[in-house]
């Protein structure tokens, strides 16, 4: 199909590359002249506007957005929305509110457009691996954009969960979730870091926990990636900044009134984490960098110690 990208950031650089490689023919839209000129390189067309990409398409037309969350979609959405017509479809795969979203998708779909969100998870690793997608929308408008879905994810990686909403929703769960599992890992390996008499060799422990253990996962896997020797996991500080959707889904559980004390208080040690430092929250922070290509803060002050690109 003919698709439209918009931001190509780490995510959505990647996933543009990734539908290209899967015979879909990407407009590609950004702020930034460098990305662009990234994104021709390996296939993509490119747009110098909203407007110009709108006018590059075909109907019905299909749109995906990996923009920041908040007014800068909002906004993106409103623009598309006016240019767009019936039965053309906008999908918005950032980290969306859902509430905000069904608000604005409310508002746009009095026009007759499509409206999709695509909550999308994969990180910098998705390019390779593919994008585990949780989608909410009609299945009319779901349908249109369904063959860019199924090339994105991996076999058995994309379900229709619900209507408008459910997708964003879903992810924000699903992040929350996320929040309490680097949390358990964290605290282990802090724990264990403290038993000097054994002198424990952590990335070992990382490594063969791994192979048969009930622990493994892939966050484990990047935990031993994070541990190699001359990763730089000493010379990270350990902050670690909350994207909004483990709060989110705290406050959910509060309003729905759902025990969720593993989440609660994974979100309040990022919290704390701006006043104090440890192997806990280093582990953390390098977590949060290997799997999403999140900026660390090292013990320098500076910003570094960027995800390693994964292999082809």
């Amino acid at each position: 199909m003919r698709i439209g990208m918009i931001g190509l950031g780490k995510m959505g650089a990647n996933m543009t590359e990734r539908l290209l490689k899967g015979g879909h023919e990407v407009v590609a839209y950004d702020l930034h002249p460098d990305a662009l000129k990234q994104a021709a390189a390996k296939g993509a067309e490119t747009a110098t506007s909203l407007k110009d990409l709108a006018g590059q398409l075909t109907a019905p037309k299909a749109a995906w957005l990996m923009l920041p969350a908040g007014h800068v979609t909002d906004d993106a959405v409103e623009e598309l929305a006016g240019l767009f017509s019936k039965g053309d479809v906008i999908v918005d795969g950032g980290n969306s509110n859902y509430k905000d979203w069904m608000d604005l998708a409310a508002k746009v779909e009095k026009t007759g457009v499509g409206i999709v969100d695509a909550g999308t998870s994969g990180g910098v690793w998705g390019l390779t691996e593919g994008y585990c997608l949780m989608v909410g929308g009609t299945k009319e408008a779901v349908a249109v954009v369904e063959p860019a879905l199924l090339t994105l994810a991996p076999e058995g990686g994309y379900a229709h969960v619900g209507p408008v909403g459910a997708g964003h929703f879903v992810k924000m769960v699903h992040n929350g979730i996320e929040y309490g599992l680097m949390q358990a890992y964290a605290e282990g390996f802090e724990i264990m870091g403290a038993a000097n008499e054994f002198d424990l060799d952590l990335h070992e422990i990382a490594s063969i926990w791994r192979y048969g253990s009930v622990v493994r996962s892939w966050l484990l896997d990047l935990a031993e990636r994070a541990l190699r020797p001359g990763a730089g996991f000493d010379d990270i500080k350990g902050v670690v900044v909350d994207s909004g959707e483990g709060r989110w889904t705290a406050q959910e559980a509060i309003d729905r009134g759902v025990a969720a004390p593993v989440i609660s208080t994974s979100l309040f040690t990022r919290f704390a984490s701006q006043h104090q430092d440890s192997l806990q929250l280093k582990m953390l922070a390098a977590l949060r960098n290997q799997f999403g290509g999140h900026a660390v803060t090292l013990e320098t002050g500076e910003q570094g110690l960027e995800t390693e690109t994964p292999a082809p």
